[in-house]
């Protein structure tokens, strides 16, 4: 009998404890799920300082590098101060290793700065600006539900992008989100020229004023001062290490050319062999010759040009019983496959955008099979300028490579055009006031580039070259059988060198 009874009560013990663990069990569970439920999650932080010698990069949180990686690349919102652009953009990781191959090269020279805010034009002798070192430009990566990226630079160094991103909007030429390179004046400073027909020995005929007999040396001694802000001073052994093993290509009209023999120079200054730099041709520039590449051997690099009046092909088609030169508007110029492969590119087109050179539209566009019997010369530029942006849609690796495209410089022709006695030769100092209206193809350009997939610079100079009626070669130019004068073009030194500061400054 004890026996008996001692076994009957060996399954209630067993059935309390049993009963006593699992409801211990479904009591931690649930606490856990609410405790996990009620705190809130902490966002994981990156922080990137950068300053002009060192590239750190602190971690607050268990993030491998390859998930910044794909966190900036896929998920990153962009917020901008209240005072930038409306529709700011910024391609991050492109900044990041710029700013890890800045931290290579050396700083740049002194800036210099003066000037007041005011639109008119004063000689005034140069300012020195010094940047402390402890400036620094830093970058904030927030990584959580609402990413944010707020982005404090330096005034005299740091600047702004104009880009086009995939929703379609255009960034103005800002700086520090509320600097306009744009809106400034011309400044007197003695420091100027970077460089001189002497000590150039690559400037064409046609833009070598100082060579032809100009005797006046003012117009080579005025730098461009936004109002809000620096431009820093062209520093050739930097620029040089920012191509360093790559390919800078101008393409365009000869404005553009205008602009590379400007480039070719204020490099050559940094050059301690001029035998060290050669065109790969063995072709003297002028006029006549469209495509150059020189190379500078200790940097592994090359700057190029090639013409391209309109970026569109330029063609024949047979008209009645001739063969006439038309212009194919849906067809990217046939010299496109140089292009490609290039690591940094600065387009143009609008000096041959006239009546006169596009005869006056009458049969001269044409598109597939047909050519039109009359266009307007606006509607052609829009559609040749869509053939363009499709070329680069399709062809060019924005991971790879920097696409600008200038905007159109202005002529200065007085009493008359070009070709009917037009003149700019009694000019030597910059104008004041301008009354020019907002030209018609920068406005078309930047709508085209709005529906752009890749990110477009546009590197807006027209403004600013309205003003310097002084700076073309006039008489002082490649000489012309009917006498005209040239105020198209512009002496080098001059203006393209700041258009190539500008270039400089969105590169740093």
């Amino acid at each position: 009998m004890e026996r008996q009874r001692s076994f009957s009560l060996k399954p209630t013990r067993f059935l309390v404890f049993s009963f006593t663990i699992f409801s211990s069990f479904i009591f931690l569970t649930f606490f856990t799920t609410w405790l996990i439920k009620a705190t809130p999650p902490v966002p994981q932080q990156v922080h990137l300082q950068f300053n002009k010698s060192s590239f750190v990069l602190g971690f607050t949180g268990n993030l491998p590098l390859n998930g910044l990686k794909d966190s900036i690349l896929k998920t990153t919102h962009v917020t901008k101060p209240e005072n930038a652009s409306e529709s700011a953009g910024i391609s991050l990781f492109a900044v990041l290793q710029r700013k890890a191959n800045e931290s290579k090269v050396a700083p740049s020279e002194e800036e210099k700065g003066g000037g007041g805010l005011d639109g008119n034009f004063t000689a005034l002798a140069p300012v020195e600006q010094n940047v402390g070192a402890d400036e620094v430009e830093k970058i904030e990566l927030v990584s959580s539900s609402s990413e944010k990226i707020e982005e404090s630079k330096d005034e005299a160094a740091s600047f702004g992008k104009i880009e086009t991103l995939s929703s379609g909007k255009v960034e103005e030429e800002r700086v520090n989100g509320g600097c306009d390179l744009t809106r400034g004046k011309w400044v007197y400073d003695e420091s100027y020229p970077l460089y001189t027909n002497g000590s150039c020995s690559l400037i064409d005929e046609g833009f070598n004023c100082q060579g032809n007999g100009r005797s006046d040396k003012d117009y080579m001694k005025w730098r461009w001062q936004p109002q809000d802000c620096e431009i820093p001073r062209f520093n050739a052994t930097k620029m040089l290490e920012l191509i360093r093993g790559k390919r800078l290509v101008f393409v365009g009209d000869s404005i553009n050319r205008n602009q590379w023999e400007s480039m070719l120079c204020m490099l050559m200054g940094a050059v301690k062999d001029p035998s060290r730099v050669y065109e790969t041709h063995k072709r003297r520039i002028t006029k006549g010759k469209g495509n150059y590449s020189f190379r500078f051997v200790d940097y592994q690099c090359t700057v190029e040009y090639y013409v391209s009046h309109f970026l569109v092909h330029e063609a024949k088609a047979r008209l009645g019983q001739k063969r006439k030169q038309v212009l194919r508007i849906d067809a990217i110029d046939h010299g496109s496959s140089r292009w490609r492969g290039a690591d940094i590119l600065v387009f143009n087109t609008a000096h041959w955008w006239s009546h006169y050179k596009t005869k006056a539209g009458v049969n001269y566009y044409q598109e597939g099979g047909q050519v039109h019997p009359k266009l307007d010369v606006s509607i052609a530029f829009r559609k040749a300028l869509m053939t363009w942006a499709s070329w680069v849609d399709r062809y060019i690796n924005p991971h790879r490579t920097r696409v600008f495209f200038r905007s159109s410089a202005p002529s200065h022709f007085r009493g008359g055009l070009w070709n009917s006695g037009g003149s700019c030769k009694e000019a030597t100092k910059p104008l004041e006031t301008l009354s020019a209206s907002p030209s018609e193809k920068n406005v078309i350009a930047e709508e085209v580039i709005k529906k752009m997939r890749t990110p477009i610079t546009f590197l807006n100079i027209t403004g600013l070259s309205e003003y310097r009626v002084d700076g073309h070669p006039s008489i002082y130019g490649r000489k012309s059988a009917s006498g005209s004068q040239d105020c198209s073009h512009w002496c080098l030194p001059g203006i393209p060198d700041v258009w190539n500061e500008l270039l400089y400054a969105h590169l740093q």
